[in-house]
């Protein structure tokens, strides 16, 4: 018979099952994974912000997505890098803190999505409306987009929280190496119907919009490049497309398969590890292929170098 222990403000964290042999490979991947992520993300955040060549809509749009990196690693990992140092039963965590946490990662998850939708917006003016491009994507339209992605994940995930938070609690395992919804509404023993009708939809809405405005947004682009003779403009087109395509599909392929896990009970384990790599995987991949594919943020690379190396002699 299963023990309850009703609205408790200490809950405990399963964390990662390993081994003697595992523990410190699995230690070290993630405090190596997280050093790199915060050098890489910070450095390209800081080499956009300080080169004036760089302040475009599209770099500027794009600093939005090495933020998101570094809140949703700096979220889960260190607190992830204690835990595994700990045997399971002092891996603690106060129930608000736990709701923070949840909070985060879902406010950055769908942060994600509506960055990538606007950026996609970006490149659609760009490429089909070159000449009023400047018009359109003024400074104050850019701040209206980014406060318009921040703002609605900001209240959607208020909302599914706040219907979580307001369930009594009648256990204290987290099933999960850190807070998330479903983790928390596990703890109820209320009905969730209300919480899993509001979190499918609020999931399929997301999706289904990101996939609308990439589909829509690519299928304009498309049809201007192939009725066009302009050879610079589709290579251009093709560079840049290409590498926000690839950023989403890495997005879009990490959360749907950490949302199918969550489904299956049976594989907890694989769900913990996707749930893990959710962050690393794009936020360690992600400025490395803008960086691979924009010529702008090589140049202004190889220039920062070179004025370091000039100092420095």
């Amino acid at each position: 018979m299963e023990n309850y222990t009703y609205n408790s403000y200490i809950l405990q964290l399963e964390g990662l099952n390993t081994s003697k042999d595992s523990l410190y490979p699995a230690f070290l991947f993630l405090f190596f994974s997280y050093l790199f992520i915060m050098i890489i993300n910070v450095g390209i955040t800081i080499l956009i912000v300080m080169n004036k060549n760089l302040h475009q809509p599209m770099y500027l749009l794009f600093c939005n997505l090495p933020l998101n990196d570094i809140l949703v690693n700096s979220n889960v990992v260190p607190r992830l890098l204690i835990d595994l140092m700990r045997p399971p039963s002092e891996r603690l965590i106060s129930y608000y803190q736990c709701v923070v946490q949840a909070y985060i990662a879902h406010l950055v998850g769908t942060t994600s999505h509506t960055v990538l939708m606007i950026m996609a917006y970006d490149r659609y003016v760009a490429i089909c409306n070159p000449f009023h491009y400047v018009s359109i994507m003024t400074n104050k339209m850019m701040i209206k987009l980014t406060v318009c992605a921040w703002g609605v994940a900001f209240v959607l995930v208020g909302i599914l929280l706040g219907l979580t938070t307001r369930l009594s609690r009648c256990r204290t395992l987290i099933t999960h190496p850190y807070c998330d919804n479903a983790s928390l509404f596990k703890l109820s023993c209320e009905s969730v119907v209300i919480n899993n009708i509001y979190g499918i939809t609020f999931t399929v809405a997301l999706y289904v919009g990101s996939i609308g405005a990439i589909v829509l947004s690519y299928t304009s682009i498309a049809v201007v490049c192939l009725t066009s003779k302009n050879k610079s403009l589709n290579s251009k087109a093709l560079k840049t497309c290409s590498t926000h395509l690839v950023v989403y599909l890495i997005m879009t392929l990490s959360g749907m398969a950490l949302i199918t896990l969550h489904r299956f009970p049976q594989y907890t384990e694989y769900r913990k590890i996707s749930a893990i790599l959710f962050g690393i995987f794009p936020g360690s991949l992600n400025p490395i292929i803008y960086g691979v594919q924009s010529k702008d943020l090589q140049k202004a690379l190889l220039k920062f170098c070179v004025s370091k190396k000039v100092l420095a002699s």
